[in-house]
C-alpha cells in the first residue's frame, strides 16, 4: 500500500506543471464542484481562456425556442496551455471565485479544431 502512494505522487510531479493550484497536478489544487460546460475557445489569454457554446432558450409567448450563445471565462493550469489553442473543444468546470469574472477552471481537452464532430 505504501509504494502505490509514493508512485502515484512521482506520476503527478512527471508532468511539467508548476501551477500550485492546477485541479490535477497541483500541490494546492483548485476545488471543482458545480456545474460542468463544453465548449469552443474563441479567445486565449495567459492565464484564461474565453468559450463559447450555445443553448436554446423557450419563449412562452410564442411557444417556440431561441438559439442564445454563452461565453464563458476559464483559469488554463500551465501544463495545459501549449495544448489549447483556439477553436479547439473543451470541458470546463466550476470552481470557487478566482477573479471578477473567472469562476471556472479547464479540466480536459476534447478534441481539437481539425478534427471532425
Amino acid at each position: 500500500m505504501v509504494d502505490k502512494k509514493i508512485e502515484n505522487k512521482n506520476e503527478k510531479k512527471d508532468v511539467l506543471c508548476n501551477d500550485k493550484t492546477c485541479p490535477t497536478h497541483g500541490s494546492n489544487p483548485i476545488k471543482l464542484r458545480g456545474r460542468i460546460f463544453e465548449g469552443t475557445v474563441i479567445k486565449k489569454f495567459p492565464k484564461r481562456i474565453c468559450i463559447q457554446f450555445d443553448r436554446t432558450v423557450s419563449v412562452p409567448k410564442y411557444e417556440r425556442y431561441e438559439k442564445r450563445r454563452t461565453k464563458l471565462h476559464a483559469r488554463l493550469p500551465d501544463c495545459m496551455k501549449n495544448k489549447i489553442e483556439i477553436g479547439d473543444y473543451i470541458k470546463i468546470a466550476e470552481c470557487r471565485p478566482l477573479s471578477r469574472i473567472i469562476h471556472f477552471v479547464v479540466t480536459e481537452k476534447i478534441r481539437s479544431k481539425e478534427e471532425k464532430k
